[in-house]
């Protein structure tokens, strides 16, 4: 061989992962961990908004003519399934059969606690995936803690009114920091051996939504306070806002909560990630000094 075809031939180019939702609360999180990681990161979005040390690319759930050119080079994704929709799977599952004919070989999905293996919504996905892809994982967290600090309803009525408000009553949750969920995204991305398991993910200890706002007076020194409803009141509330059988879902999670179905706490966070997950506290700390910092 001469040197000038020694020199000429190219290097191959690393396998990619497609995070889906690369601007979101998850989604940005996992692709600065990645990239901090030296991985290459295929961030998409719906109107391909730059992300540092990745590569930008369209994607939207709704446009199939899209997801060729999302997951061309990628070898594993991290899917966030698209906000409001009812019924996911019917969208999800066309895309995760091209991703596996184009050689995504790993797929990471990003679901709930509330919803198990075959249940509404995202849960048909989730009873889907292990079929579709040999190395995979659903992370099922608990209640983001930045819906209270972020761009949630929640947040938004506590920065308006001081007031939160749910169906939830006195039901505690095991609120988890967005940070941990994308931590043990990466280590589900990225480790030699996949989970390939069903992660439930929690903060370290759980509250109730009297709890939280207790919590937010006291760190910010402004009064905070939970308005308790019925089920029929938030579902009517969140009516105004998602369609009808989202918000009887969404009102039917609170129930579930007010009964005690999220009163638990795991060691998940810190078995894959080899730390404790963050407090409430802690996490409120950070969220507002971050958004202080913006705004300034």
């Amino acid at each position: 061989m001469t040197a000038t075809a020694r020199t000429s031939r190219t290097a191959p180019i690393t396998p990619a992962t497609l995070v889906i939702g690369a601007t979101g609360t998850t989604g940005s999180r996992t692709t600065a961990h990645l990239v901090a990681a030296g991985r290459r990161v295929k961030a998409g979005s719906r109107r391909a908004a730059p992300v540092p040390g990745a590569e930008p690319v369209r994607f939207d759930w709704y446009d199939p003519t899209c997801f060729a050119d999302a997951v061309a080079g990628a070898d594993s994704v991290y899917l966030v399934p698209p906000v409001g929709d009812p019924d996911p799977a019917a969208v999800m599952l066309p895309f995760l059969d091209r991703a596996r004919a184009a050689g995504v070989r790993r797929a990471v999905l990003l679901s709930s606690s509330a919803i198990p293996e075959g249940g509404p919504a995202v849960g048909q996905v989730h009873q889907a995936l292990p079929g579709l892809f040999d190395a995979w994982a659903v992370l099922r967290p608990s209640w983001f803690m930045q819906n209270f600090t972020g761009a949630h309803a929640h947040a938004d009525s506590i920065r308006a009114d001081g007031v939160i408000r749910t169906a939830a009553g006195t039901g505690r949750v095991g609120f988890v920091d967005a940070e941990d969920i994308a931590a043990v995204a990466v280590r589900a991305l990225t480790d030699d051996r996949a989970p390939d398991a069903d992660l439930v993910l929690t903060g370290p200890q759980a509250l109730s939504h009297d709890d939280i706002a207790a919590l937010l007076t006291e760190v910010t020194g402004r009064q905070v306070v939970h308005q308790r409803l019925t089920y029929e009141a938030m579902r009517d509330r969140l009516a105004a806002a998602v369609p009808p059988a989202f918000a009887a879902m969404l009102a039917g999670m609170d129930r579930s909560i007010a009964e005690g179905a999220e009163d638990r706490t795991t060691d998940t966070v810190h078995r894959l990630t080899g730390r404790p997950p963050h407090d409430f506290r802690t996490v409120v700390v950070r969220e507002l000094a971050a958004r202080a910092a913006e705004t300034a």
